[in-house]
């Protein structure tokens, strides 16, 4: 319920959902908890992306307003003897936090789980990186609980986050250890020339996109084919990604630029949603490497970012115990894989097969690390 009125829901496809980009922009732009991954923008840029069976459940008040949004595709090959719900994640959106108006988070996330209750109770549901702790967590809990299902976690981990301190005593956003080495890394490199951060957004950050595919051709993965300049489809999707955004109303993309005498050797891009922004991705000229471009980018860019009042957090998009942003940033974001089902007996066994898939999957990596190390 929602002031009294009854909650709607359906499901749509995703191509039934951008015919309402709209109203599905608007609600990214106020959910308890952003997702910019899960905006109309980004979902439209990565389509190719999500494959077959996707769309979401939707969830509509009595004014027939969007207050929930659960993206969702149906998988027959997760498991293999049996199909799954799987939230949207690819690589290039490591973040499932489902989208939910402020209003009344726990009786959103139960009306959309009673909708996948009632139409595919013995399916299970599972919402990869997904929040751990906050009001949309709390949510799905309550959800749960009300309906009788049962839930576990897979993958429980935290990653680097910048939030802006509050109260005092509180740490500091950004905790360099090595502060005095980088300030001598910079002084270095500015002894080549002028040394100057540049930050651009909305419709600019389009044109600076090439600086970053530029430097990430250089470097690793160029050499290993995996650049998205090699990759004609990867680098559509980031340049629709932050066109899109720039274009849209409580969204927006910026490129981040250290240049030295006027040309970038280094590169970030960051996509924003609400009061949230996504450190999206990172390059940087290798050949200076001894400078540590990329943290000096990060440091510059975490200031830039703390100085935003519309800012108020920022999510690395790296993984746990991550080398450089761990280093740097003090907070951090619990994410989880939430497995969630109606059914007690399916359940059972979807978790038993997660697990299996899980460990076989850790296995096939150490045998692959061992046969590199060779």
């Amino acid at each position: 319920m929602t002031g009294g009125t009854p909650l709607r829901t359906e499901w749509r496809t995703l191509p039934a959902l951008l015919d309402d980009r709209d109203a599905w922009a608007a609600l990214a732009a106020r959910a308890i908890v952003p997702n910019v991954f899960y905006t109309p923008a980004v979902a439209a840029a990565a389509m190719a992306l999500h494959g077959d069976g996707v769309g979401a459940v939707v969830v509509r008040d009595g004014d027939d307003r969007l207050v929930g949004l659960f993206p969702l595709r149906r998988s027959r090959t997760r498991w293999g003897v049996r199909p799954a719900l799987v939230g949207w994640t690819h690589p290039f959106a490591p973040l499932g936090t489902p989208l939910i108006d402020p209003a009344d988070p726990a009786g959103v996330a139960t009306a959309a789980l009673r909708h996948l209750q009632e139409t595919q109770s013995g399916t299970p549901l599972l919402l990869p990186y997904c929040p751990a702790d906050g009001p949309v967590a709390a949510a799905i809990d309550a959800a749960v609980a009300r309906l009788g299902a049962v839930q576990t976690r897979f993958a429980a981990h935290a990653r680097a986050e910048l939030r802006r301190p509050v109260g005092q005593g509180a740490p500091p956003a950004v905790s360099d250890a090595r502060g005095k080495e980088h300030g001598r890394q910079r002084r270095r490199l500015a002894e080549q020339g002028g040394l100057a951060f540049v930050l651009v957004r909305g419709a600019a950050a389009r044109d600076a996109l090439a600086d970053f595919f530029a430097l990430e051709a250089q470097g690793w993965k160029g050499r290993a084919g995996t650049a998205a300049a090699s990759r004609p489809a990867e680098q559509a999707l980031m340049i629709d990604a932050v066109t899109g955004l720039a274009a849209t109303v409580g969204g927006d993309a910026m490129v981040a630029r250290l240049m030295l005498n006027g040309r970038p050797v280094a590169a970030g891009v960051v996509l924003v949603s609400g009061r949230e922004a996504w450190f999206w991705k990172i390059a940087y000229d290798e050949t200076l490497k001894k400078h540590s471009p990329g943290v000096l980018l990060a440091l510059d860019l975490s200031a830039a970012l703390l100085a935003d009042p519309a800012i108020d957090a920022v999510d690395s998009c790296a993984v746990e115990n991550h080398p450089m942003i761990d280093r740097l940033w003090s907070a951090r974001r619990p994410l989880a894989d939430r497995l969630i089902g109606f059914s007690p007996v399916s359940f059972t066994v979807a978790s038993r097969l997660e697990t299996a898939r899980r460990q076989a999957i850790r296995i096939a990596k150490q045998m692959r690390d061992r046969l590199r190390r060779r």
